[in-house]
C-alpha cells in the first residue's frame, strides 16, 4: 500500500506525508474522530467561517514541525531520523484528547480532567498498538526526554500548536489581526544549550506573534459571545447529567450516555482501556444529536438550553473589569426563579459568571528566549527596545456574567 501521501491544506497547500509511521497513525479511528471536532467549538455561532476541524489543526501543526525540524537540520543542529519522527508523531498526538466542542466537556462531563491528561493516556494505548514506535514520541510530549528543546516545539511559548492554531485560526474566522509571519519565525529557530531559541533579527516576528495572540483571545477566543454559548452549552451538558444520575430517562449515544452516568476520574481511564477508548469515540455529532432530542424532553430546563442553542437565542453576557457582586447573583437567581418557575436550587442551569484571563505571554518557566549577535541570550521581555512585550506580559482578567436575555435587561443593563 501507498503511504506517501499529500493533503491539500487551505492555509498551506500541499502536505506531503513521507513517514509510513505517520500515514497509519493518522488512519486510526482515534485520529480520523478528530475529524468530527471542531477546532473552535461554538465560536461559528459568532464567525461562519469557523468550521475547521482538530484534523485540519493537527495536520498543519505536523506540517510546521517539519519545516522547523528542516530549518534547524540546516543550521547544523543534529537531529536523528527517529527524533524527526517522533516530533512529528508528537505533534500530531498533542491535541488527540480533546472532547466535543473544544474546551467545555472538562467543566461538565470530565470535571477535572484536562485534555492533556487524556492525550497522554490515548498516546500511550496508541504505543501499545504500534508495538512501541511511538516510546520517543511520548518521552517527547511528557518532556522526560534528554533533549529537552524537542518538547519547546510540541508545547512552550512558542511552539508549533500556536502557531498553526493563530494562523489557521485566523484564516477562518477570517480576523485578519492574528495574521502572523510564520515563515519568518521557523527561519529564525536555533537551538542553544538545548533550548529553542529565536534569531535577534527575529524579534520584531515575535512581538506581532504576542500581539496577534493577544488580539485573537479578545476577538475570537474570549469573544463575549461564545463565552455565552459555551457556558449554555456546559449547563445543558451538566442538567442532563443531573437528571440521568436522578434515574430520568435522557437521551444519548452510547459514548455519550457512558459519562452521563456516572462520575469518572482520570484514575478509571488509567484503569480502563475500554472507558478510553469509549470517550475516543465521542465527537461534536454525538452533542448535537442529542441537543436535537433534548428539545423535546420532558424537562423545562433542558429543553429551553437546546432550544435556545439550536435557534442561536444566547445568553446576553456582561463582560467588566469589576468582579460581579454577589447581590447582583442573588437578584438574578430569585428572577430567574419567579420568571420560569422554577426552584432556586435549578436556577444555576440559566446563568454563569466568573472570570476570563488574557495571558499572551507568561515568561515564568517558559520564556521566549532571544540569540543575540554577540551570542547572548535573553527573554524577549528584556529586550529594550519592545516595551509592548511587558504589556503584553500582564494577565488581564476580566469578569463575565450571563443569563437569559428577559432577566438580562431587567438588572445588568446599564
Amino acid at each position: 500500500m501507498n503511504k506517501k501521501k499529500i493533503f491539500n491544506d487551505p492555509v498551506y497547500g500541499f502536505i506531503h506525508i513521507k513517514s509510513d509511521l505517520v500515514f497509519d497513525i493518522i488512519e486510526h479511528p482515534v485520529f480520523q474522530r478528530l475529524r468530527r471536532i471542531r477546532q473552535l467549538g461554538l465560536t461559528d455561532l459568532i464567525y461562519p467561517g469557523a468550521l475547521h476541524t482538530r484534523f485540519h489543526h493537527a495536520i498543519g501543526a505536523m506540517h510546521l514541525m517539519t519545516s522547523a525540524l528542516d530549518s534547524l537540520r540546516s543550521k547544523g543542529i543534529e537531529i536523528s531520523q527517529k527524533e524527526y519522527e517522533a516530533c512529528q508523531a508528537a505533534i500530531l498526538l498533542h491535541d488527540i484528547g480533546h472532547g466535543p466542542l473544544s474546551h467545555a466537556l472538562e467543566y461538565s462531563l470530565l470535571q477535572g480532567i484536562n485534555h492533556e491528561s487524556i492525550s497522554y493516556l490515548m498516546m500511550k494505548f496508541l504505543n501499545r498498538e504500534f508495538n512501541h514506535q511511538l516510546d520517543l514520541a511520548v518521552k517527547i510530549f511528557q518532556d522526560t526526554y534528554e533533549r529537552r528543546f524537542f518538547h519547546q516545539l510540541v508545547s512552550s511559548q512558542l511552539d508549533m500548536d500556536r502557531l498553526d492554531y493563530l494562523k489557521r485560526d485566523s484564516f477562518f474566522t477570517g480576523v485578519s489581526e492574528g495574521t502572523i509571519g510564520m515563515e519568518r519565525i521557523i527561519s529564525m529557530l536555533n537551538v542553544v544549550k538545548d533550548k529553542v531559541v529565536i534569531e535577534e533579527k527575529g524579534i520584531y516576528s515575535i512581538e506581532n506573534f504576542l500581539n496577534a495572540r493577544r488580539l485573537m483571545y479578545w476577538q475570537v477566543y474570549l469573544h463575549k459571545t461564545s463565552v455565552s454559548a459555551e457556558k449554555m452549552m456546559i449547563n445543558a451538558i451538566l442538567r442532563a447529567k443531573e437528571l440521568t444520575l436522578s434515574g430520568q430517562q435522557v437521551f444519548g449515544s452510547k459514548a455519550l450516555t457512558t459519562f452521563l452516568e456516572c462520575k469518572i476520574s482520570l484514575e478509571d481511564f488509567q484503569n480502563s482501556p475500554d472507558l478510553l477508548m469509549c470517550f475516543g469515540q465521542l465527537d461534536d455529532y454525538d452533542i448535537w444529536g442529542a441537543i436535537k432530542v433534548w428539545k423535546d424532553h420532558p424537562d423545562d430546563i433542558l429543553s429551553y438550553l437546546s432550544n435556545s442553542l439550536l435557534d442561536r437565542k444566547l445568553f446576553k453576557i456582561s463582560l467588566t473589569n469589576d468582579p460581579i457582586k454577589k447581590q447582583t447573583v442573588d437578584d438574578i437567581r430569585g428572577s430567574l426563579a419567579k420568571e420560569y418557575k422554577i426552584l432556586q436550587a435549578d436556577t444555576r442551569f440559566l446563568y454563569s459568571y466568573g472570570e476570563v484571563t488574557n495571558k499572551a505571554y507568561i515568561a515564568e518557566g517558559s520564556s521566549i528566549n532571544i540569540l543575540k549577535k554577540n551570542g547572548g541570550v535573553i527573554d524577549i521581555a528584556n529586550a529594550v527596545d519592545l516595551p509592548n512585550i511587558k504589556a503584553i506580559s500582564k494577565i488581564v482578567k476580566k469578569h463575565y456574567l450571563c443569563c437569559p436575555k428577559n432577566v438580562y435587561l431587567r438588572h445588568l443593563k446599564k
